[in-house]
């Protein structure tokens, strides 16, 4: 019996102790992580998997650029991808934060305890919290990880280039004979691939051949046709023009370069995208193909250029002032270089698909720069200026020597084994000149738009001034709006072109231009020039919306429903700046700013604003007073201070108003606020006017009120209630005075009808014989002077004789006082 209760014992302490420890054992233990955390543990890993096999493969890449770039855009992708992932724990961290300061910090030893539901809940939360850490700190690992590979990768292919451009050759081989013998037997290969394609095109693919060429040739006519409709005065110079100005001549260089070459590319890419997607292209032919349209496509933009720029038929529209021999030897040199480097590119690449021998590829390119270096020594020999006795006068010094140092490198280049760097020079010199030339123009023409007066003479500055009847100041802005777009097309179109030419591939620009539309970090500041740009997007497109609906507003719901032009123009007045004020606030949220970050900002403009603004900011109020109670209107006649006239326009700083002299005054809002402002108009324009007028003494005073009292009455404006009324007013000193005082539906016509009653009460008085006395005025005589003598010779003789009659008259005074001697006393 003793063992049975042993035993129940034991197990009722066993089950005890389980519910205590139990469940407490268990809340030691981590919790399972959430979903989101493992769904990105799990993007992680496969991340960190990928940069692995990306770090293996460029040991094995070696020395191809291609590979080097295809790793570089994958590295970039997963360090994006890796942030992307951190990024999105930001909300929940923001929530775990806030949660835990509600509950506060836990409490110390001999506090009191809390409640069990709060200290596990500080704990679940503190737990996720160091999970997501941990997330975060692998996704920032792997971002460095791959910018180390990024930078790696960057090295690598800068060594490549380097000793791509300073790996010399040896030219004996290249100069021996066997050279023209493998060179015939490259060509005859060519032929045969470009032959067995043919026959294979024209046997079964004619049809798609025909008809992806149709296709293209509709392409390019479409953008030739509709750039023609736009620009037709800019795509060929009138020879009847004998001086047109320096605008037209930018504008037409430029164009008439730009459209044929783009049609001529859109051609050209349609054809091959059209031939590839109808399965006509092989792998060896679509190289060939490729190339032979790029090179095509430079040469033609060299010649178009050269002859647009230069027009050696056409004087008056020539860019550089030289003769028109020199222009032509200038452009037959600038194509002939375009197709030595165009022909030297293509022949490369047929040597390096048809595995040709080293020999010759150095040959054929030794060739190549000899002859783009002596043409340009003969571009800086070219005498392309006369002076005025008719000798010829080179190139400045420094655009000569350049061309001779230019031409010279090149070819020293070449002769020393260089031909990397040979070609390298020579490829820069005919397509990155060319290119600038052309971006160079386009600058210019954007200026000139951009000039005072200049787009308001331009074609479609004239087409907008006579359909859109916009004036010579709205021209001007959109012209300055235009040169912008221009110049950002210009640097957005050229930029690319011209690093590409320079030895980067397209992933470079890629990655460049990912890089500024995702954003570009300075220290902790992130800058996405893509949310700037959509930014400034959004708020154009709502100022442009406010700017239509005030329109609509105030001319088709306000105007019918016969509202008062006042508060038409505080309503306007209202939406323009609600709207402005959101579609800012719009646009600073899709640029990616984050409001908050202003705060400390505010603070600050508070503080300025207490004491350098508070002139702006009494005046910005009292702005919106005004437009809230409206005092007065536009179109009220008031009276504030000294100034007295017609209100034209209440903005939140100032008011404007228009005197009867026609000067308009700006008065500071607070002013009017702050002081008395009379408002002739301000509910009605019912007012009163009045007319003095005075009567000798001893006339009938009956009989001029009554006169006084049928002129007024007898007016068509005078109104008859309140009915006009004559009041006696005083006995002045030289008159008796009257006063009449009429009333008026119009206050604004107050002046007119005061001219009118004077007239009147002239006439009748007249008629009466009733007096109006004017004010005596003293009469003061001005003393009559002696006339101007004519005679200066007689009237010097008469002022002599007037002196020496005066002082013999003193002498005889002075002996006349003197006093007589005392007689002898003896």
């Amino acid at each position: 019996m003793a063992l049975r209760i042993f035993r129940f014992i034991l197990l009722l302490t066993l089950v005890f102790a389980w519910q205590s420890g139990g469940p407490a054992a268990a809340q030691d233990q981590p919790p399972a992580p959430t979903p989101l955390i493992v769904e990105q543990q799990g993007a992680l890993n496969a991340l960190t998997s990928e940069v692995d096999s990306l770090e293996k493969r460029l040991d094995q890449v070696g020395e191809d650029d291609d590979k080097l770039l295809e790793a570089r855009l994958e590295l970039e992708k997963v360090s994006h991808q890796a942030l992307n992932g951190a990024l999105v724990f930001r909300p929940r961290l923001a929530e775990i934060n806030s949660r835990l300061e509600q509950l506060g910090t836990a409490p110390a030893e001999g506090e009191a305890t809390e409640a069990d539901i709060v200290r596990n809940e500080r704990k679940a939360l503190a737990a996720e919290k160091t999970q997501i850490n941990v997330v975060l700190a692998k996704a920032q690992d792997l971002s460095v990880r791959s910018a180390k590979l990024i930078d790696q990768i960057a090295s690598m292919r800068s060594k490549l280039f380097r000793s791509l451009l300073t790996k010399r050759y040896q030219l004996t081989d290249a100069l021996s004979g066997t050279v023209v013998s493998d060179f015939g037997q490259e060509i005859r290969k060519f032929f045969t691939a470009i032959s067995s394609w043919t026959s294979f095109a024209f046997k079964f693919k004619l049809q798609a051949v025909v008809l992806a060429t149709l296709m293209a040739l509709a392409a390019a006519a479409v953008l030739m046709i509709g750039g023609r409709r736009l620009f037709g005065r800019l795509l060929q110079a009138d020879p009847a023009a004998e001086d047109p100005s320096y605008l037209s001549r930018l504008s037409v260089a430029f164009w008439s370069t730009l459209l044929p070459t783009a049609a001529l590319g859109v051609f050209f890419l349609s054809t091959y995208f059209f031939f590839d997607t109808y399965n006509v292209l092989r792998g060896d032919i679509g190289i060939f193909l490729s190339t032979m349209m790029l090179i095509v496509t430079i040469m033609f933009l060299v010649n178009r250029l050269a002859n647009a720029a230069l027009a050696p038929n056409l004087p008056n529209w020539r860019l550089i002032p030289v003769e028109s021999s020199a222009a032509r030897w200038l452009v037959r040199l600038a194509t002939a270089m375009a197709i030595v480097v165009g022909l030297n590119t293509f022949l490369s690449v047929i040597n390096e698909q048809m595995r040709s021998p080293l020999s010759l590829t150095v040959a054929r390119s030794f060739v190549a720069t000899i002859v783009v270096g002596a043409i340009v020594i003969m571009m800086g020999l070219v005498k392309p200026f006369k002076t005025l006795e008719g000798d010829w006068r080179p190139w400045p010094a420094w655009l000569r020597y350049s061309a001779f140092l230019t031409g010279g490198f090149t070819i020293l280049a070449a002769l020393l084994g260089y031909i990397g760097l040979a070609i390298f020079v020579s490829l820069q010199v005919v397509v990155t000149g060319t290119i600038l030339v052309t971006a160079y123009i386009g600058f210019l023409s954007a200026k000139a738009i951009g000039a005072e007066g200049g787009f308001e003479s331009s074609s479609a500055g004239r087409w907008l001034a006579d359909n859109g009847k916009l004036e010579g100041g709205t021209l001007d802005q959109l012209g300055v709006a235009v040169s912008i777009g221009l110049n950002l097309l210009i640097v957005v179109v050229f930029l690319p072109l011209i690093l590409l030419m320079w030895g980067f591939q397209p992933g470079d620009v890629q990655a460049w231009g990912y890089k500024l539309a995702t954003g570009l970090t300075i220290g902790s500041v992130t800058i996405s020039f893509t949310g700037i740009l959509s930014g400034l997007v959004v708020f154009v497109i709502g100022y442009f919306l406010t700017r239509w609906f005030q329109g609509w507003l105030d001319g088709s719901v306000m105007a019918r429903g016969k509202v008062d032009a006042g508060v038409r123009n505080s309503i306007r007045l209202a939406v323009g700046y609600a709207g402005v004020a959101v579609a800012a606030l719009v646009g600073i949220s899709a640029a990616g700013i984050d409001l908050s970050n202003l705060a400390l900002v505010a603070g600050a403009l508070s503080l300025g604003i207490g004491f350098g603004l508070q002139n702006v900011v009494s005046n910005f109020v009292s702005g919106l007073i005004l437009l809230a109670e409206r005092p007065f209107k536009v179109g009220d006649w008031i009276v504030a201070g000294e100034v007295s006239g017609t209100v034209r326009k209440i903005s939140v700083r100032a008011t404007e108003i228009e005197t009867f002299q026609r000067q308009s005054v700006t008065l500071p809002n607070s002013n009017l606020i702050n002081n008395a402002v009379g408002n002739w108009t301000h509910r009605n324009k019912l007012g009163r006017v009045e007319v003095k007028v005075g009567v000798a003494y001893g006339s009938d005073v009956k009989r001029v009120h009554e006169i006084l009292q049928e002129i007024a009455r007898s007016h068509p404006l005078v109104l008859k209630n309140p009915e006009p009324f004559v009041q006696f007013t005083n006995f002045g000193t030289a008159a008796l005075e009257f006063e009449v005082r009429i009333y008026l539906a119009d206050i604004l016509n107050g002046g007119g009808v005061q001219n009118d009653i004077r007239f009147a009460i002239l006439d009748a008085f007249s008629r009466e014989g009733i007096e109006i006395p004017s004010t005596p005025r003293a009469v003061v005589e001005m003393p009559k002077l002696e006339p101007w003598p004519g005679d200066d010779d007689k009237t010097e003789a008469e002022f002599a004789e007037r002196e020496r009659l005066r002082t013999e008259a003193e002498q005889k005074a002075v002996k006349s006082r003197r006093k007589p001697r005392k007689p002898d006393p003896s």
